[in-house]
């Protein structure tokens, strides 16, 4: 039986029920999910903001362990990722990519500093 692709794309988050082959293509898999952060550059980020996104991707998929695999589920993880984003930045842990393709603030404006 064929697998299909399931997905979830959010302005900064890429979820797919699919692994990466050697090729870099992706494959369908009812077992595994494959993460893509901020797959336009829009944010500036460090490694530890990233494992964050990384440890909390792994947190909301553990807890819907035993719950269908569906375009829905995915879409929940995917908009949780996107609030926790949100947070990062307004924490500071990730900052706007001022020299990206794409600069639109659709997290809000950036902090500047006060005079």
């Amino acid at each position: 039986m064929e697998e299909n692709l399931l997905k979830s794309t959010t302005r900064h988050i890429r979820i797919f029920s699919a692994e990466v082959d050697s090729a870099g293509e992706l494959v369908p898999s009812g077992q595994v999910l494959t993460l893509d952060v901020d797959p336009d550059n829009e944010f500036n980020w460090n490694e530890d903001a990233l494992q964050k996104v990384y440890r909390k991707f792994d947190e909301l998929v553990e807890s819907h362990t035993g719950a269908e695999l569906s375009d829905y589920n995915l879409r929940r993880i995917g908009s949780a990722l996107e609030h926790f984003i949100r947070d990062l930045l307004q924490s500071g842990l990730v900052s706007y990519n001022l020299t990206g393709r794409v600069v639109n603030y659709s997290m809000g404006l950036p902090r500047t500093a006060a005079d």
